[in-house]
């Protein structure tokens, strides 16, 4: 390059710089200031005029209730990417949990305590609880279900379900209300009965709790009303977005399996799929002793 052209060039970017208005530039933090004050907002929800968990009326005249139910409502519409995993889940997992609970006679909100509990995952609580509907160990052992190194049907998602719901309809059995079974399903029926006992009432809502189950009906009030109404929430998604199940079929087995990769591979499927569809298999293999019939899902070939 000549000293000339050199010179003239950084003549040129001196003057540039010089005569360049930052303010302009949509980058700078004072822009970006501007365009954020400008253009983000952060909306109150207005909370309905009345709300029912199962056949019982929200005592939304109550202020402290109105303000658990206004905190599930913010919590769960602002933490989108959630609320959007919810709506894909629910389209998945929904027909089987709703079918289950109208053939056990178990109200269809219920549906929504599983969201609450899980958000339809197959998760692990600190506590030890697992599955859709968070059993603990002993619970489940006690509600019927399988419970060992190999079977775990807290992870099947249909004997979960029968399960939730036996211990369901003891509690309202034991309690009249299906708001206060749902509270001991969080709680424990020994800690609801003994607040209920020591605070000389038998409504929910007028208990004294501890901040999870004081916070657990009014949670699962908000999901239900947000995914029953998702437009007024701003959740926009079309069919095409939402999960759908494996199209599958159950074979029933009734002998000792020692290689699931082995069965796997018999009906043209991976061992990964094997485990997806079957959750409740925690071993590569099944013992069966006992020569029990177990029903194991496979993929139907196209």
């Amino acid at each position: 390059m000549s000293k000339k052209i050199f010179f003239l060039l950084t003549g040129l970017l001196i003057a540039g710089v010089a005569g360049y208005n930052f303010k302009t530039d949509p980058h700078t933090n004072e822009a970006v200031k501007n365009g954020f004050h400008n253009n983000y907002k952060v909306y109150a929800i207005p909370l309905p005029d009345s709300l029912q968990f199962v056949d019982e009326a929200v005592p939304l005249y109550q202020k402290d209730v109105r303000e658990r139910i206004d905190r599930e409502l913010l919590v769960n519409t602002y933490w989108q990417s959630n609320g959007l995993l919810l709506f894909k889940r629910k389209n998945k997992y929904f027909p089987v949990i709703e079918s289950i609970l109208k053939r056990e006679g178990i109200p269809d909100d219920f549906k929504y305590l599983a969201v609450a509990e899980s958000g339809l995952q197959n998760v692990t609580s600190p506590a030890g609880a697992k599955g859709f509907w968070q059993i603990m160990k002993k619970t489940g052992k006690e509600l019927g279900l399988e419970i060992n190194d190999e079977v775990d049907e807290r992870y099947n998602l249909e004997k979960a379900t029968a399960a939730a719901c036996r211990y369901l309809k003891k509690a309202k059995q034991k309690y009249g209300s299906w708001t206060l079974a749902a509270a001991s399903y969080n709680a424990g029926m020994n800690k609801i009965t003994q607040e209920l006992e020591k605070q000389k009432t038998d409504n929910y809502y007028d208990l004294f709790l501890n901040d999870e189950t004081a916070r657990y009906i009014p949670r699962i009030i908000a999901i239900k009303h947000i995914l029953e109404h998702p437009e007024d929430f701003g959740f926009i998604f079309s069919k095409e977005d939402l999960y759908t199940p494996y199209n599958s079929y159950e074979v029933t087995v009734d002998s000792s399996i020692t290689d699931l990769t082995g069965f796997a591979k018999h009906f043209k499927m991976s061992y990964k799929e094997l485990k997806l569809l079957n959750p409740w298999l925690r071993s590569d293999k099944l013992t069966n002793k006992q020569e029990k019939k177990y029903r194991i899902k496979v993929l139907k070939m196209n």
